[in-house]
């Protein structure tokens, strides 16, 4: 496993880091809950293999992730740094920061957070949330009673504002952002803290996902990479600005596979990434839809799974198979399926304002029930 510096901390964190907001759930009387067993086994083996950084937040995996990581981390606690979130959406006076905190350390079980974010952080919440409600303070409290060893904020807005907010409070000591090579807009900024001594995470290395079947890919390098997720992580490896990629892993082939590129120290040259580029300027012909499968804009109040129906156009457009087009006619239709497709929206907006990713997820949903259709 390689390591690298993270920003000013004095840490070397591995290049690969564990993102706990895909663990494998299972289905209980009816409720899905996370499968426990597996996901310790599956998070202590990338423990074995080198990893020592794990990433999970307040409400991932139905509030039941944090306690997981928690219950994996033991005999672990002294290798391997802990990344959490403060849900700042649920904050609404000064007190709820340091109330979620100690609730939060409590569902971990342990004495103290390394990386302690102000979660999906945009200009707007930094601006109505963090300086109105005084949280930096709080945080800084917290710090000095060694509940949080550092600050940091995983950041969703335009990339400017990610410059702003490191230039405002100078605090932070690390932040976590998108980045991957169907999206480089944070290419920029990331430069730009990181020369101000801001250690740089990224989450969505492989695009949530959308990465891991990309054949266009493929054909232009099978005779040197094994699978678009090499190439994926590659990429966002070989950017020195980054000391840490979290990916959701949910499987031991998933872990085995990310070690292994993690570990090999062969990343992409010049040549690759301009080749890349002039595939993924090709790809954005074909209007993919940039989402991540976050399912930040869930639960819709009609039910649609919107993540999973743009999962299905995005591969529609790209391998063109009847498969996916059909796939979508069969939500509902099953005993005990209650979603809806995309013509029961509303229009609430309740989804869009949650999108990190500032899709326009109404007009999108529309115009994919349109075509699936047809």
């Amino acid at each position: 496993m390689i390591y690298r510096e993270f920003g000013k901390t004095g840490i070397k964190v591995s290049i690969l880091g564990f993102g706990a907001m895909r663990l494998p759930m299972k289905e209980i009387n009816g409720t899905n809950v996370v499968d426990e067993d597996l996901s310790i086994k599956i998070i202590q083996r990338s423990f074995e293999l080198g990893v020592n950084y794990i990433d999970t937040a307040y409400g991932y995996c139905n509030h039941q992730s944090e306690i997981v990581v928690g219950k994996a981390l033991k005999g672990w606690r002294k290798k391997v740094y802990l990344s959490t979130k403060s849900p700042i959406w649920n904050i609404e006076k000064t007190e709820d920061y340091r109330r979620i905190l100690e609730e939060q350390l409590k569902k971990l079980d342990v004495d103290y957070i390394d990386f302690y974010h102000f979660h999906s952080l945009s200009w707007q919440s930094f601006q109505d949330k963090v300086l109105k409600l005084n949280l930096i303070e709080e945080a800084i409290k917290a710090k000095e009673e060694k509940l949080i060893k550092h600050i940091s904020f995983s950041f969703h807005d335009k990339p400017e504002f990610m410059k702003k907010i490191v230039d405002e409070a100078e605090i932070f000591e690390t932040v976590l952002c998108q980045y991957n090579l169907l999206d480089r807009s944070n290419e920029e900024s990331i430069d730009y803290v990181v020369k101000k001594g801001v250690g740089v995470a990224v989450m969505g290395p492989v695009g949530g996902g959308r990465l891991s079947d990309f054949p266009y890919l493929m054909n232009v390098f099978k005779e040197k990479y094994k699978t678009p997720v090499e190439i994926a992580l590659k990429f966002v490896f070989t950017n020195r600005n980054v000391s840490v990629a979290l990916s959701g892993m949910n499987s031991f082939e998933m872990v085995e596979e990310n070690a292994k590129i993690a570990s090999s120290g062969e990343f992409l040259n010049e040549t690759e990434i301009k080749l890349i580029e002039k595939i993924i300027k090709e790809r954005r012909k074909t209007g993919e839809i940039p989402c991540t499968a976050c399912k930040y804009c869930l639960p819709c109040p009609q039910n649609i799974p919107i993540p999973n129906i743009f999962f299905l156009f995005n591969q529609y457009i790209l391998l063109g198979s009847e498969r996916y087009k059909n796939a979508y006619t069969q939500i509902g239709n099953k005993e005990k399926d209650e979603r809806k497709k995309g013509d029961a929206c509303i229009e609430c907006g309740q989804c869009e304002e949650k999108c990190p990713q500032k899709i326009k997820i109404r007009e999108e949903i529309k115009k994919i029930h349109k075509i699936f259709s047809s």
